[in-house]
């Protein structure tokens, strides 16, 4: 089965000891409290996608990202391959609004509601959390469970 692969970005807005979170409200992850981010689009490089999709979502724009992480997601049954970059947001301007996609909440660093996120969150958001950066890979059953998954601090990531 030859697989493909698409390019998406997260960007986790962060001030002290609080994250920014976006309940879904429509399409893929609904219901699930997330960072911000999507699909890179052909004529941007991933840093200016993580820009546009976290103003498109939350009226946010970086100031300054730090990618993080580099995280792979497989699902049983589906050849896609999503590889998603992570950035840490730490300078931005503008207030958090709700738009069509999310709905936007500051959550202290010790009460994220891990138990309506994605079952991968609550693995690599700890190093997230430290400043560690990492990459992992995670084949999912279906939408809520792991079936097995790797996960690796990284001294430097590709930009």
């Amino acid at each position: 089965m030859s697989t493909s692969q698409k390019i998406f970005t997260l960007a986790m807005v962060r001030k002290t000891n609080a994250l920014l979170l976006g309940l879904k409200k429509k399409g893929f992850g609904e219901g699930k409290w997330n960072g911000f981010g999507g699909k890179v689009e052909k004529d941007e490089t991933i840093s200016e996608g993580a820009v546009r999709e976290l103003e498109e979502e939350s009226g946010l724009v970086a100031k300054c990202l730090t990618k993080i992480g580099i995280l792979e997601f497989e699902f049983v049954g589906d050849p896609v391959l999503f590889e998603v970059h992570v950035f840490d947001v730490t300078q931005y301007e503008g207030e958090p609004v709700e738009t069509e996609e999310m709905k936007p909440q500051w959550f202290p660093e010790d009460g994220i509601p891990y138990e309506k996120m994605w079952p991968d969150d609550i693995l690599w958001y700890p190093l997230y959390l430290k400043g560690i950066k990492f990459r992992g890979h995670f084949l999912y059953q279906g939408y809520d469970t792991i079936l097995n998954y790797t996960l690796t601090q990284m001294d430097h990531l590709p930009s």
